[in-house]
């Protein structure tokens, strides 16, 4: 099973690195496109508002087609928008290509979710989920650093094409070693959003919405919060998730996903409250990083692992609208996190992170019940 999956990590690595370096390439962006580090951070804003509007969208319109010819067909698309990027003059045409850029990463992520999904047993699903999600935590433990150091050296566009190369390695492993899937979709874009009627899904959309919202209020604006060596922060953070994603998916199959949500946002938070700390001395910082990263990225198996339990008939739909749900958050991050940087500066954007976490949390507790134990029959 593991082979069938590498190539669908290495596609999710090249994603993750395309989405997540725009936090460590904010300066070189700003001065180039002559434009404030605020306005340059939208760039991760736009990305991940078209991601999340055309998700659902796009996954209606191909539901006829082969997984294998979508992942195929979205990796081509965002090899295609980061090559754009990358030559294109001006603030708004880059603008422009960010969007073609996310309009394939959103056809391709929750369809190697559910590819996944379907190659792996039940006993074995949390791990799968979490190899492939393991794409976008290595992206954060070397594809960011390397791009951030790349983006300072060579230039920021330079690093844009760092990860459509990428990509075009993540499409060449998919060609020669996944499998065709036959996954039913409904191509009705009205059922895509029938599982919002149900309030349990709900509530894991609500809590995937604020975690993102929280924890990226804070990493898009990563490099104003310290006054340390950036390339060593991320990689540190990168580190880590990869630890607690693969953590996350053991974690979740042997315990349950309650646990590893729950413990994973509170850890979060009291983290990101911690920033002043971890600002104090790299060292310090290095090992803050490293356990937000690793605590953080437990939930993310777990998350996934809830929407499958929750519509097990429509796995697809269920994790296009989780991605939906996760893009919309760093919609909110963003956003508010840039408003509230130009405001407050760092205090305000540490305030923000921790409020939206503390926010998570409690919202969790309240909606996320655990399971009522069913008596054995007895024969």
């Amino acid at each position: 099973m593991n082979r069938r999956l590498y190539p669908l990590a290495a596609g999710n690595f090249a994603v993750g690195t395309g989405m997540f370096v725009t936090a460590g390439l904010l300066t070189p962006i700003a001065a180039d496109l002559d434009v404030s580090v605020a306005a340059a951070g939208q760039l991760m804003t736009v990305f991940a508002l078209a991601y999340a509007v055309l998700s659902p969208l796009l996954a209606a319109v191909t539901a006829a087609m082969p997984r294998r010819t979508l992942l195929l067909l979205g990796l081509g698309v965002f090899v295609l928008g980061n090559v754009l990027t990358a030559v294109v003059p001006g603030y708004p045409l880059v603008v422009a290509t960010r969007v073609l850029a996310a309009a394939g990463a959103a056809m391709f992520t929750p369809t190697a979710s559910g590819v996944a999904a379907a190659l792996a047993g039940p006993e074995h699903r949390g791990r799968a989920l979490a190899l492939v999600m393991g794409g976008l935590s290595v992206a954060t433990a070397i594809g960011v650093p390397l791009g951030t150091w790349m983006g300072a050296a060579y230039g920021w566009r330079a690093t844009i094409w760092l990860v459509a190369g990428l990509a075009v390695l993540g499409f060449a492993g998919i060609a020669a070693l996944v499998p065709d899937v036959r996954i039913a979709v409904s191509g009705r874009l009205g059922e895509r959003f029938a599982p919002l009627a149900d309030r349990g899904v709900l509530a894991v959309l609500a809590t995937q919405l604020l975690m993102f919202a929280s924890a990226f209020a804070a990493y898009t604006y990563i490099g104003s919060l310290f006054d340390l060596p950036l390339p060593a922060v991320l990689w540190a953070w990168g580190v880590g998730a990869i630890v607690g994603n693969q953590l996350g998916g053991r974690l979740t199959d042997a315990y349950g996903p309650r646990r590893m949500v729950l413990g994973g946002l509170a850890a979060s938070t009291l983290l990101m409250a911690l920033i002043p700390v971890a600002n104090l001395a790299l060292p310090v910082a290095l090992v803050w990083a490293f356990l937000w990263g690793a605590l953080g990225w437990l939930v993310a198996p777990a998350q996934q692992y809830r929407v499958v339990a929750a519509l097990p008939g429509n796995v697809p739909v269920g994790l296009g609208l989780l991605s939906s749900a996760q893009y919309t958050g760093l919609v909110l991050a963003g956003v508010a996190g840039g408003l509230v940087l130009d405001a407050y500066g760092r205090a305000g954007v540490i305030a923000l992170a921790t409020g939206l976490g503390l926010a998570t949390v409690l919202f969790t507790l309240a909606t996320y019940r655990p399971a009522v134990a069913r008596p054995v029959p007895v024969r």
